[in-house]
């Protein structure tokens, strides 16, 4: 029902437009009664479309069939809230991070769910390299804007996205400040393997065309007792992961207290002004462990492009 829906939101929108009658004949193909209120939606190709209420609507039946199969994906790991923490000092665009986190979720290398920006605050000031993912925040818009409850917070801290719910509308995308999720616009590229395995969103694989992607923590690495790969992958221990409640956090070769950590390098969260309240916080890029050029090492001219715009000087 859910790759039924996505495709009928594609095809009408290539259309140019979904009539009253079109909605309800497709409607009662499906056996779904009209709710007589319309929804406005964002079509794979940009456009705004108008259909009845009922069409966002899960067949009760097909519905309580996957919240049951996913319950304990989008419940979360009772009594933890997790977080991270991102030492802007020590990064050097080492991009294993990157690779990493393609490896785990059997994406394409064009496709990153953690990307490393090139940031420079003012004219005065050095330039320093950003790693940015999904922030799981406490007040998502994300969450908010979605139709279909297919992006979700859970009780852990974590905000994921159920694919099997999604019908692709993109209004998560728009809701996001920080630009942090991509969209399945082409059939991915898996093996047969991968596309056999069972879908859970804690590791939001396979993928699947016409849905929305992003950073989700590893969670189920995280149920192992393992750190996330972003975490392990970084020869340069950047990123810190752990527990706000136990109010520590570790990059695998050192734990400290986050409280103490945030509070002695004076952590901060990105654009905290929006009120989002992200669950990621860095810790700003003083004395930093390596000059800013080495980033560019062993990058491709495509890579190198983007960093282009920002002055080094």
């Amino acid at each position: 029902m859910n790759k039924s829906r996505r495709e009928f939101v594609k095809k009408g929108a290539v259309a140019g437009a979904i009539t009253a009658a079109g909605v309800s004949a497709w409607l009662k193909d499906q056996g779904i009664k009209e709710a007589g209120e319309k929804v406005k939606l964002l079509s794979q190709d940009g456009q705004l479309i108008e259909v009845d209420k009922a069409f966002l609507k899960l067949h009760a039946q097909a519905n309580s069939e996957i919240l049951a199969k996913n319950t304990m994906g989008r419940e979360g790991i009772p009594g933890r809230k997790f977080v991270m923490v991102v030492d802007l000092s020590k990064c050097n665009n080492a991009r294993k991070c990157v690779t990493a986190c393609q490896k785990m979720h059997y994406l394409p290398e064009d496709k990153e769910w953690l990307n490393v920006k090139l940031m420079k605050d003012n004219e005065q000031s050095a330039p320093y390299w950003f790693p940015k993912m999904c922030f799981h925040c406490d007040n998502p818009p994300c969450v908010k804007v979605c139709p279909v409850d297919a992006t979700f917070k859970r009780a852990d801290g974590l905000v994921l996205i159920d694919n099997q719910r999604c019908i692709g509308c993109k209004f998560c995308m728009a809701a996001c400040p920080y630009s942090t999720r991509v969209f399945n616009w082409d059939e991915p590229d898996l093996s047969q393997e991968v596309k056999d395995l069972p879908y859970s969103p804690e590791t939001s694989v396979p993928s699947q065309h016409g849905t929305v992607e992003k950073c989700d923590f590893c969670p189920d690495m995280v149920r192992k007792g393992k750190l996330p790969d972003c975490v392990t992958a970084c020869p340069n221990g950047v990123f810190y992961f752990g527990d706000e409640i136990e109010d520590a956090v570790t990059n695998g070769d050192e734990t400290v207290r986050l409280s103490e950590l945030l509070r002695d390098r004076a952590g901060y969260r990105f654009m905290e002004d929006l009120g989002t309240k992200p669950r990621v916080y860095y810790l700003p890029p003083t004395g930093r462990m390596f000059p800013v050029e080495r980033g560019f090492k062993d990058l491709t001219e495509e890579q190198k492009e983007r960093y282009k715009d920002v002055n080094l000087d």
